[in-house]
This record gives C-alpha cells, structure tokens and sequence, in this order.
C-alpha cells in the first residue's frame, strides 16, 4: 500500500467573487466560436510554412524535394512526407516519382499570402521597437493567427509610422 500525500484544502472563495462571476460570464457561442477559429488556424499553420518553405525552395532549386523540406523544418522524412500528402489532398501540390514537390497554382497562391503577412507582422513589430532577429522569429507563429482586420490595421500603422 502507498503512503498517499494528504490533499490540500481549497482556499474558500468569498460569496461576492461567485456573485461577480456569474454577472461576467463568458458568452460560451462566441468563445466556441473563438476557439474554433484557432484550431482552424492551428490547421492551416501546417499547410501555410510548408507551401511557403516549397515556394522558396523551387525558386532556389526549381523543385523542392521532401528530403530539403524535411531538413528545413527540422522534422524527420515520414513527417514531411505526410505532410506532402496532406497538401496533395488539398490540391495544393504536385510530385511526381523520383521528382520533387511542386505548388499547384492555389498552393503558390497560398505561399504569396503567407509571405505577405509574414513580412506585414514584422514590419509592425519591428515599427514598435522589437528588435529584427526577435520579430523574424515571433512573426512566424503571429502570421497565422491574426485575422485579416488585425493585419490591416497593422499595416496602416506601419505606413503612418515616422521612420525610425
């Protein structure tokens, strides 16, 4: 038999915080609504680097082969390749045997969007003192979250920034 930790006791939350509660109450359809965008998001976050990663490759080599796009992203071969199929179902790309990975016309698309955003997220952190290697690495995760409203604002900002 374990010897078991006793529990600890729960601190009692005063009566007039659980009154306050209940009149702030999330709406739960909006914050359904919330965190269903951000899976989404966390979906296409996947797709987005790696048509974005393919598009620099083909400029670079002419065709991005899965062993590059591995090497790339840091992830092993049996993940890029899933990956890769993941775009194949999406209509995104196209390989052919012994071939590389090449985007599709939507897949390019996608990868030009990305890269328009990317560059808008670090310009608007860096337009707000974030140092440039700092906003490289942060714009990569912000770039697929930030809703379209978001980035325009950000990029009015930039353009009415005072040059620094």
């Amino acid at each position: 038999m374990k010897n078991k930790a006793p529990r600890k006791k729960r601190a009692a939350v005063p009566a007039e915080a659980v009154a306050g509660a209940e009149q702030s109450a999330p709406d739960l359809g909006a914050e359904a609504h919330r965190f269903s965008q951000t899976r989404s998001a966390r979906s296409a976050e996947i797709l987005e680097d790696y048509t974005e990663l393919i598009a620099d490759l083909m400029e670079e080599h002419g065709e991005a082969r899965i062993t590059d796009i591995a090497r790339c992203l840091g992830v092993t071969h049996p993940t890029a390749a899933k990956a890769v199929a993941r775009l194949k179902r999406e209509g995104l790309v196209t390989s052919r045997p012994y071939r590389g990975v090449f985007l599709t016309e939507a897949g390019a698309a996608m990868a030009e969007r990305v890269r328009v955003r990317h560059r808008i997220v670090i310009e608007f952190l860096k337009a707000i003192g974030v140092p440039a290697e700092i906003a490289a690495v942060d714009a990569e995760g912000i770039e697929h979250y930030v809703s379209d409203a978001t980035l325009a604002a950000f990029s009015d900002f930039v353009r009415s920034a005072p040059e620094v």
